[in-house]
């Protein structure tokens, strides 16, 4: 599926100059080129804000594994960053996170599954930690990957990946609180269950504390924020890359019991989050 911030990342002209949002055209960066920054996430950071995406170019094809749920994919691209001081107008900063081409072996390589990136601050190191979904083309690989820098727009140094607490993760998000602390939140147990896991201080390990939500409900692409003290999560059903309905639920902890609020959305489309999915919210 599309991510949601697809549904709210458009522009109306291929000028460098863009004033407004029309949903479902083609966004355009400064030079007028199609930003290329899918499953992205945005960080603030010094009045300007950073956009990391995956690459997403060549063939699309349907590996044989994957028949029986539609799971489409390209060649792995790597991770772009765009920056901004309005979001509106885009400035295309490069690739953040280089593919690898000569080591098929490699969590990187092509022919593998790179997908969320998303980046936060770590004041105290001084670092911008990315972490992403790794996976194999057959999706049983279910890894998390970890990458540092000491730039927002990288080079980011790919460090490792991980089962985060023992367990499968697949489609994930970071969520950085007031406090400091910082959340992977990820999809795991073949995607049954999703995971609320505290990192360590450097934002770079599951820190051992971990809560278990969602079971047995089958929710993947995880958006976190916080409002008025509360914390909500939006997620999707599991229909392979067909639409569903998506799901808002609240808490009064990150790691605390979840109360089930529906569908967050409304109007023409609604019931299948408008032909897309959630990945951030900003």
């Amino acid at each position: 599926m599309i991510p949601l911030l697809s549904c709210f990342l458009v522009s109306c002209v291929q000028s460098a100059i863009h004033h407004e949002f029309v949903p479902g055209a083609t966004w355009t960066d400064t030079k007028g080129h199609p930003i290329n920054a899918h499953g992205g996430g945005i960080l603030f950071h010094e009045g300007t804000y950073y956009w990391y995406g995956e690459i997403k170019a060549g063939e699309t094809w349907l590996p044989e594994v994957n028949h029986d749920w539609e799971g489409y994919r390209t060649d792995a691209g790597g991770v772009s960053c765009y920056s901004s001081r309005d979001l509106y107008n885009w400035n295309y900063e490069g690739v953040a996170l280089a593919p690898v081409t000569g080591d098929p072996s490699h969590d990187l390589h092509t022919s593998r599954i790179i997908e969320r990136p998303k980046v936060i601050y770590n004041e105290a190191t001084g670092k911008f930690v990315m972490w992403m979904h790794i996976d194999s083309v057959d999706y049983n690989y279910a890894r998390a990957g970890v990458a540092v820098s000491d730039s927002p727009t990288g080079p980011f140094e790919y460090l490792k990946s991980i089962r985060p607490n023992g367990q499968m993760s697949r489609d994930m998000t970071l969520f950085k609180d007031e406090d400091g602390r910082a959340y992977h939140v990820y999809s795991s147990e073949v995607n049954a269950t999703l995971y609320i896991s505290l990192l360590t201080e450097d934002y770079l390990e599951p820190s051992g504390t971990y809560s278990r939500q969602f079971e047995g409900m089958f929710r993947e692409a995880p958006a976190v924020f916080r409002h008025a003290g509360r914390y909500y999560i939006v997620s999707s059903g599991c229909t392979g890359w067909s639409p569903n309905a998506a799901e808002v639920a609240v808490a009064d902890s990150m790691l605390g019991d979840w109360t089930i609020l529906g569908n967050p959305c409304v109007g023409a489309g609604s019931e299948f989050t408008f032909h897309s999915q959630s990945t951030f919210v900003l």
